[in-house]
């Protein structure tokens, strides 16, 4: 895990390289490593430690030449070490080393090989691949500068004013300087057509709790991410019970406004019931509006949703790495794959329902999994997300999709979620918690935090200001006071037009409201839990 940082093209200063790189420090605060290639290439890397506490610094050599950083983690390391690269010989433990002894045996051909969440960067000689895992888990950018070097980079601060253009590296894509962009990451689920398979909710379940079990492999603490919401719930019950097996008890996380948010309520119930090592913390409106300019530093956006839900994320993030956990799970992906989303009760057809939910999980890289990797990376802590595994995608993308409908449930979101865990001979969940309404985490962790946001924002930027957004903001204007707000301290760290065109605003469809909290919907019912039976009705 940490942060990647590469150049391509010879000239640049070492010692400046080692500085844009320090840049993402909070990425990995336990090491940093730099190697200039025989080239005059550039890699360097900054270290959080979870696999191989001692001989898995970075950059990495292979048998040769070949040299490579990572950040994420490969997650058939050892299968792959085991099978495919039995006869390689291995310089470290981690997992990270596997990519580059891939390059060296299957040259650019071997992506598809890797299980797990990855940005990666070989340098072979004057040739190199760069890669970005299927979904987006974690973060990459690529750029260009004056004199034609290329750079990677886990974020764009590292590299924003040495390019004169960059961009996002598209997820699920690897590049090299013979083929340009190669879309490696061809899932049947994403032709719409494809969602032909008979609803299995044994397989749904056995599938996620496997793609659990590979999230928990590391060599520091884990813990969860738990709102008390469904599918934090659920990813914290597969780990709690998996846990047990090993004779471990799982560490548990919540943060709320106070000790009534809907959110604490709730975590607090899941925790007593799966018996975890249950942690609640609190913050203040007036916290949260004093850290949003740091936030947005560390965010790179200027979306409403993702700065909304940050706040609380980033505060929980450092209770929990200050308690020395290094990984938590995430329920993140889990309402894209099922249109757990209040407004996908408002889809016209199977067929919307259905392109709307590839075009979700497509886009997380823009938001949720950019807020959950940066909000927690910000404090040196690393997010996994079950939901995401690619055989799970496999499975849940490709459920009919009428099966997802809400309306199929009288309006139920993640029905065939909830059903797949309603298991009352040995259950997963108390059956209120199981069946509790979706709440958006900005929601969530109490009503009035958005509130009282949205009412600072307007303080702080006058009618005047606003009406003359088109004229200081020529890309994505900002039309609401909120949004003008954000859109300033995001362009006073980010003033290029490109850093302006790496965010994507997420607006949920067939809804008059354009506003993305889940109460904007008016299918949200304003209370915290719901019993099972309200919820079919």
């Amino acid at each position: 895990m940490g942060a990647v940082l590469a150049i391509i093209g010879k000239g640049k200063d070492p010692q400046v390289v080692k500085e844009l790189s320090k840049r993402m420090s909070h990425r990995g605060p336990d090491e940093s490593g730099l190697k200039v290639t025989e080239k005059g290439y550039i890699l360097s890397h900054e270290r959080l430690s979870t696999i191989d506490l001692v001989t898995g610094q970075q950059p990495i050599q292979g048998t040769s030449t070949a040299w490579m950083v990572k950040d994420g983690i490969i997650y058939n390391h050892q299968e792959l070490k085991d099978c495919l690269l039995k006869d390689c010989v291995f310089r470290t433990q981690t997992d990270s080393e596997v990519i580059v002894h891939l390059y060296e045996k299957f040259g650019y051909d071997f992506c598809n090989k890797l299980d797990g969440s990855f940005a990666f960067i070989v340098i072979d000689g004057e040739d190199f691949i760069a890669a970005r895992d299927p979904i987006g888990v974690k973060p990459l950018y690529y750029g260009l500068d004056e004199r034609g070097r290329i750079y990677f980079s886990s974020e764009m601060k590292a590299i924003a004013d040495q390019c004169k253009t960059f961009s996002t590296f598209p997820p699920g894509h690897y590049y090299t300087p013979k083929t340009g962009f190669v879309k490696y990451y061809l899932p049947e689920y994403e032709d719409f057509e494809a969602a032909d398979q008979n609803l299995d909710l044994k397989l749904l379940r056995d599938m996620l709790i496997e793609s659990t079990r590979k999230r928990l492999i590391s060599d520091t603490p884990v813990g969860v991410l738990l709102s008390g919401g469904l599918d934090s719930s659920i990813t914290s019950s597969i780990a709690s019970r998996l846990m047990k097996q090993q004779g471990k008890k799982l560490k548990s996380f919540a943060i709320g406004l106070d000790a009534n948010a809907p959110d604490i309520v709730a975590a607090k119930q899941v925790a007593k019931f799966l018996d975890t090592d249950h942690h609640e913390f609190y913050f203040t409106v007036e916290q949260g509006i004093a850290i949003l300019k740091e936030l947005i530093w560390h965010l790179e956006t200027y979306d409403i949703t993702s700065i909304r839900a940050s706040v609380p994320l980033y505060f929980l993030s450092k209770c929990i790495a200050q308690s020395g956990v290094k990984v938590v799970l995430s329920g993140e992906g889990a309402d894209e794959i099922f249109g757990g989303y209040l407004y996908f009760r408002n889809a016209p057809s199977a067929e919307e329902f259905q392109k709307e939910t590839i075009e979700r999980v497509q886009k997380l890289f823009t938001a949720d999994l950019l807020r959950s990797d940066k909000a927690t990376m910000a404090n040196g802590l690393e997010a996994r997300v079950p939901f995401l595994d690619k055989g799970f995608l496999d499975v849940a993308m490709r459920i009919k999709s009428f099966e997802k409908q809400p309306k199929t449930y009288d309006g139920k979101e993640k029905y065939i979620l909830r059903k797949a865990f309603d298991t009352p001979e040995d259950p997963y969940l108390p059956q209120e918690v199981l069946w509790r309404q979706k709440e958006q985490f900005s929601d969530g962790v109490g009503y009035n935090w958005i509130d009282e946001l949205v009412a600072y924002c307007a303080t702080q930027v006058t009618d005047e200001q606003l009406e003359a957004a088109a004229a200081k903001f020529h890309y994505n204007v900002p039309t609401t006071k909120e949004a003008y707000l954000y859109r300033s301290i995001f362009h006073d760290f980010f003033p290029q037009i490109s850093a302006a065109q790496t965010v994507r605003k997420w607006i949920p469809k067939w809804q008059e409201s354009l506003d993305p909290s889940g109460r904007a919907n008016k299918a949200h019912i304003k209370t915290s839990l719901l019993t099972k039976n309200e919820a079919t009705i």
